[in-house]
């Protein structure tokens, strides 16, 4: 069961896995009840589908494909686009650089210009740093020293230990924001979308003008939006979350 998981990261049904592994339901069952309790598998809360847990991370790293799970646009990017109003979008690591996936643009006349394909800077830009607050440290480190921290605005962080000490307060928040640090007069808020493995594999961010972010409700509720949709997206690649 472990190895037929491992190689499907986007999740079995209990069906699934009883035909594909040729097991009654109710052995698969039983087997993936003890499985899930040492957390070597965990079940989606929102489609009910089985992933390799985080127990398993070390069996599974080297199957995993390289494809991402989240190429296709998910329905809670184009959920947050509407309930804000505002230009939300998910980005990935594609090598060394963090890339925009996937978009739903503001419906807002003033809009902010990003587009699919779009690199974003490590340092500047909210999608990449909460991507990058929870890589191991040594990765972390060698990315800051190879790239160029460019200060695109005076609040832009651009020393390595500058961004070091911000991603230790995205880790602390559990989601980064950025205002005037990429370009003057932008506001953005990203979180972390974590697989079942508790990996995080992608960030979805919100960016709108400071002066439509001016108030702290605003602000808030752009935040909530996010966090919601990263957890939606996090529960649909099988992460469960940790009881506090």
């Amino acid at each position: 069961m472990l190895k037929l998981l491992a190689r499907s990261p986007k999740g079995l049904t209990l069906g699934e896995i009883s035909e594909r592994l040729q097991l009654p339901v109710a052995s698969a069952h039983r087997t993936a009840a003890v499985l899930e309790e040492e957390r070597f598998i965990t079940r989606s809360s929102s489609n009910r589908r089985y992933f390799l847990g985080p127990a398993a991370r070390e069996l599974a790293q080297a199957d995993f494909p390289r494809e991402s799970p989240l190429v296709t646009a998910h329905q809670a990017v184009a959920e947050a686009s509407r309930r804000s109003g505002e230009t939300v979008f998910l980005s990935e690591f594609a090598g060394d650089k963090v890339v925009c996936l996937a978009l739903s643009e503001s419906s807002f006349p003033l809009r902010l210009f990003v587009r699919v394909g779009q690199t974003m800077p490590l340092h500047a830009a909210a999608a990449a740093r909460a991507l990058l607050a929870w890589q191991p440290a040594e990765k972390v480190r060698k990315l800051l020293a190879d790239a160029q921290l460019t200060a695109y605005t005076p609040e832009t962080p651009h020393t390595v230990n500058a961004v070091l000490d911000h991603l230790a307060g995205v880790r602390e928040a559990g989601y980064d924001v950025c205002e005037s640090e990429l370009d003057e007069n932008v506001w953005a808020v990203a979180a972390p979308i974590r697989s079942s493995t508790e990996e995080v594999v992608a960030s979805i961010t919100l960016a709108a003008p400071s002066q439509r972010m001016a108030d702290e409700e605003a602000r808030r509720k752009a935040t909530d939006i996010i966090l919601a949709a990263a957890h939606e997206m996090s529960a649909d690649l099988g992460w469960v979350p940790q009881a506090s």
